[in-house]
């Protein structure tokens, strides 16, 4: 299958999917009141797991589908996932707020929607900034994930410090801190050196105890698109 995708990224990002099939399916969610437009990519060969990814603030399911993307999908062969790409809205921040019980709907509708159609056992959780903090949040409240990775995690060390609309309050931020859960395992992280989120990941790597991969770069598309072959084969040595 050939496609070109044309993002709010800066263009096509993508030439081929190597084989892999896009299915794209319309949710109709309970728990956020919205018709949710998903995207389950299947590769030509694959294993029997499944990734699910949360896009980061502003963007949709699509900010995944890069060339990188489908090369290291193809490379890995029979050891490949499944990969379930969820919509997140604008800037819901994935967690259950005033709009919506955006969390709920991830693990009680959208997960058991793409298990529906792929019939996979295990299940890894991953994200990008806006999806990579609700990742961990996500599952460090369910445990039952064969692997999460985030990249450049949109974490902040206080109420004051998050972005506006990311929290409905400081009570939201609370109750939704990552750094008062327990993180989960294994658990991957990697982000640019000059990434806004830079200092409160680190920190959340040291509470976590593990390595944060950090490499030249920042918070943006051509950061995580060289990094995603690493974030990949990093799910695939957890759970194929």
């Amino acid at each position: 299958m050939v496609a070109v995708l044309v993002t709010g990224c800066g263009g096509a990002r993508y030439h081929s999917t190597r084989g892999a099939r896009l299915v794209r399916f319309t949710l109709h969610s309970r728990l956020t009141n919205r018709n949710l437009h998903e995207v389950l990519v299947v590769p030509k060969l694959h294993g029997d797991w499944l990734i699910v990814l949360l896009h980061g603030k502003s963007g949709s399911p699509s900010q995944f589908l890069s060339q990188p993307f489908f090369d290291t999908l193809a490379a890995l062969r029979r050891h490949a996932p499944s990969v379930l790409l969820l919509d997140g809205g604008d800037d819901s921040y994935w967690h259950d707020r005033a709009d919506g019980a955006w969390g709920s709907m991830v693990l009680r509708e959208a997960i058991p929607a793409g298990v529906k159609r792929t019939h996979d056992g295990r299940i890894a959780l991953g994200g990008i900034s806006m999806g990579g903090y609700s990742a961990l949040l996500l599952a460090s409240r369910n445990r039952s994930y064969c692997a999460v990775g985030v990249q450049s995690p949109a974490l902040w060390l206080s109420p004051g410090a998050a972005a506006p609309g990311a929290f409905d309050d400081a009570a939201d931020y609370e109750r939704n801190d990552v750094f008062r859960l327990r993180p989960p395992r294994p658990l991957w992280i990697d982000l640019g050196a000059s990434d806004p989120f830079h200092d409160a990941t680190l920190a959340y790597a040291r509470y976590a105890g593990i390595h944060a991969h950090v490499s030249p770069g920042g918070h943006d598309v051509g950061f995580w698109d060289a990094h995603m072959p690493q974030f990949l084969r990093f799910f695939a040595r957890a759970c194929a």
